[in-house]
């Protein structure tokens, strides 16, 4: 705010008008749209006093608290904001009632001769005398929003203040999705249908406050439309709902222009059918006539926001209490996290030192002892940092079942669970696109149609559910559809008529039902614009690889399938027992080990053709050997003089044999040479507290690796 003085009225400078005018641009992003209005109208108000009249007397004073008010009410929490909204409101009226004294009040003072003519304003952007010197108004400054046209940004504030729009935009915007989808199913849901409105309430005021004309009036079409279904004249179902979710496309490609022109050099641009949009958005289905045809209207190309963006923003709301909220750079993040575990390495080494092992030293071990407990609570805490829910991925899948059940005409519920499921935030957007390939798969391949459906006996109307949960150190993703089914021989034929393997080819179901992850497999003869192209699952495989996990399938013809996916809960630091098996040493996941001891020969069995197995508590666990898989001299051959450490990895269980436990101890995970990315059984590499290097062991690629090279053998 900036201070005036007017002749007897002593008021104090308004210089940083602005500046308070972008403050509260970017808190509207978070306030409710009533609180926004408010706040806005006495800013816009006082700004319009300050701009055109002489302030004293009780003008003066209305002025003062207003200035201080909108002050309060922007350092303040969100719990305590409602008593200045109020105050607010008080305000306005007595500004209102105060018209005409402010109108008819002559000026106290005259102005000072000014030594020089002041340079032009801006349009849009007027020049105000405050009787002391020239500043501007926080009128917004139009952007020029023609094709090609660069934006100017005035100052590093007005940058940053533009990146915060951008961020909180998609956010609101993902919401309003969600909402909208929620809402077709649940027409006469109040609560989605004014989430959904917030949404474009909010980037309406802040784009029209920002100076993006364009974008404002865009989404003042869109809000609009959604007014009228939320007085019950329209039904957000069938044409308006798509038309609603294409004015969400068209704002997230308006944002994407925003974002992309931040650097001052990049020309701003909006997507061209901005125009043809708002006419349809004015022309809903009213349900008494023919509608506009939201089909014929072009598609719009929208960038749409990584899950990581959205989950890593998640801007404050009223459901959060008094929890306080900040966004920190994600490089800032990772590097904090890096160096935690540069920090984890460090400790390691100070605790494994031999001299420590002394007994004069029994008061600094205590010490190290102390320090290595602050350091764990340290990187747990960092760790959490980085894990974001699954909820805005799953809300995209959402949208993508929607789409391809419009394309496809199917009826289609899609059911998902665990969406609170976190995971580590670099991870997200890498399991995300399986998920989409996979969930574009399930409705188009593996749901019939309402007719076949029936004709089975089936209901009419088909099920897609996705569920996320924690096991074994792993996130585990499970897709599953009521539809009907792989049929193996089908998928045998196919493969050998393409290419993909010799007719005479001898290959288990398992092997047959891996087959739709091979590069250009596809059961479909005509390709169409979801699918077709045999680019799907191989896009699938590579992805799960890509963050050393699994995925496995189940099928039953006529019944539908099921993926299962298995990915590690973070690629950075890992919870690991150190064992020894001769003079190597690796590293097993502690959150996959179930128990371990030194068996006895009663304990111990072999099956012909299928190994070792140990009994565990009156069930049979297969026993693989280190020692042989990796081919290690030198290890104890004896089981009873060695340990078996039992694993549990998803569904399954196994048994390893090792030569000695060492030690349990966190471990950094550090990148592998390009040739051992793809070895199956090693997760990754970590440095150990005398600077060597042990590798990181995954249970079931090291039990698929046992299989491969005959673990299972004993040589004894």
């Amino acid at each position: 705010m900036a201070k005036v003085h007017k002749g007897a009225a002593v008021l104090e400078r308004m210089a940083d008008l602005t500046e308070v005018a972008h403050d509260l641009a970017a808190r509207a992003l978070v306030m409710a749209p009533g609180d926004t209005a408010t706040l806005t109208g006495l800013h816009e108000e006082l700004a319009r006093w300050i701009s055109t009249a002489t302030l004293e007397g009780e003008v003066a004073r209305i002025a003062t608290s207003a200035r201080d008010l909108l002050a309060k009410a922007l350092a303040s929490p969100e719990a305590d904001r409602a008593e200045h909204i109020d105050e607010a409101a008080r305000l306005l009226a007595s500004m209102t009632s105060c018209e005409p004294a402010l109108q008819e009040a002559p000026a106290a003072v005259a102005s000072p001769p000014k030594p020089a003519e002041p340079a032009a304003a801006p349009a849009g952007r007027p020049i105000v005398d405050d009787g002391f010197e020239i500043f501007e108004t926080g009128t917004p400054t139009p952007r020029n929003e023609t094709p090609g046209a660069t934006m100017t940004l005035a100052s590093a504030q007005e940058r940053e203040l533009m990146g915060e729009f951008v961020v909180e935009a998609r956010q609101n915007l993902a919401d309003a999705e969600a909402a909208l989808l929620e809402l077709e199913a649940h027409p006469d849901d109040k609560q989605a249908i004014d989430r959904v409105f917030r949404a474009f309430h909010t980037v309406k005021g802040v784009s029209a406050m920002l100076g993006f004309n364009a974008i404002a009036a865009f989404a003042h079409a869109a809000e609009s439309l959604l007014s009228r279904i939320r007085t019950g004249e329209l039904r957000c179902t069938g044409r308006n709902a798509t038309l609603t979710l294409r004015a969400i496309d068209a704002l997230r490609g308006c944002i994407d222009g925003v974002e992309k022109s931040l650097d001052g050099t990049s020309p701003l641009e909006l997507p061209g059918t901005l125009a043809a949009l708002i006419g349809a958005l004015g022309a809903p289905d009213t349900g008494r006539g023919a509608a506009t045809d939201v089909g014929a209207l072009p598609a719009i190309p929208v960038d749409v926001p990584l899950a990581s963006e959205i989950a890593g923003t998640r801007v404050p709301g009223k459901g959060d209490g008094d929890s306080a909220w900040m966004r920190v750079r994600t490089d800032r993040l990772d590097r904090l996290i890096d160096m935690v575990g540069e920090l984890v390495i460090a400790q390691s080494m100070v605790s494994q030192d031999p001299v420590l092992v002394m007994p004069k030293h029994e008061e600094f071990r205590k010490k190290v002892a102390h320090g290595a407990k602050i350091v764990r609570e340290l990187q747990d805490l960092s760790m959490s940092l980085r894990m974001v829910p699954l909820k805005s991925t799953f809300q995209k899948l959402n949208r993508v079942v929607r789409d391809v059940v419009q394309r496809t005409e199917k009826d289609v519920r899609f059911f998902t669970d665990g969406d609170e499921t976190e995971i580590d935030r670099n991870m997200v957007d890498v399991v995300a696109d399986p998920l989409v390939h996979m969930v574009r798969n399930a409705v188009d391949h593996g749901v019939e149609s309402k007719e076949e459906r029936i004709a089975a006996g089936k209901p009419a109307q088909g099920t897609v559910r996705l569920s996320a949960f924690h096991s074994g150190g792993h996130l585990v993703l499970r897709l599953s559809d009521d539809g009907k089914g792989m049929d193996r021989k089908a998928i045998a034929a196919k493969a050998i008529e393409r290419g993909i393997i010799r007719s005479d080819a001898a290959m288990t179901e398992d092997e047959v039902l891996n087959l739709i992850f091979e590069p250009g497999f596809s059961t479909r003869d005509t390709v169409t614009d979801i699918s077709g192209r045999g680019v799907g699952m191989d896009v699938v495989k590579r992805g799960v690889e890509a963050l050393k996990g699994r995925i496995e399938t189940t099928t039953v013809l006529g019944k539908g399938t099921t993926f299962t996916i298995h990915v590690p809960l973070t690629l950075s630091i890992t919870d690991g027992m150190l064992v020894r098996v001769g003079q190597e040493r690796f590293i097993l996941p502690t959150v996959a080990i179930r128990t371990s001891f030194r068996p006895t020969k009663d304990m111990l069995s072999k099956v012909a053709g299928r190994g070792e197995f140990v009994r565990v508590r009156d069930e049979f666990v297969s026993v693989f050997r280190l020692h042989h898989i990796f081919d290690i001299e030198g290890a104890e051959q004896d089981p009873t003089k060695a340990l078996v450490v039992v694993v549990d990895y998803g569904e399954g269980r196994s048994a390893f044999l090792v030569d000695e436990l060492l030690t349990q101890q966190q471990v950094v995970s550090k990148g592998l040479a390009s040739s051992l990315l793809t070895v199956p059984g090693v997760a990754g590499g970590a440095i150990l507290g005398d600077g060597r290097v042990g590798l990181i062991l995954d249970p079931p690629g090291l039990v698929a690796l046992a299989h491969q090279t005959n673990g299972w053998v004993n040589a004894a």
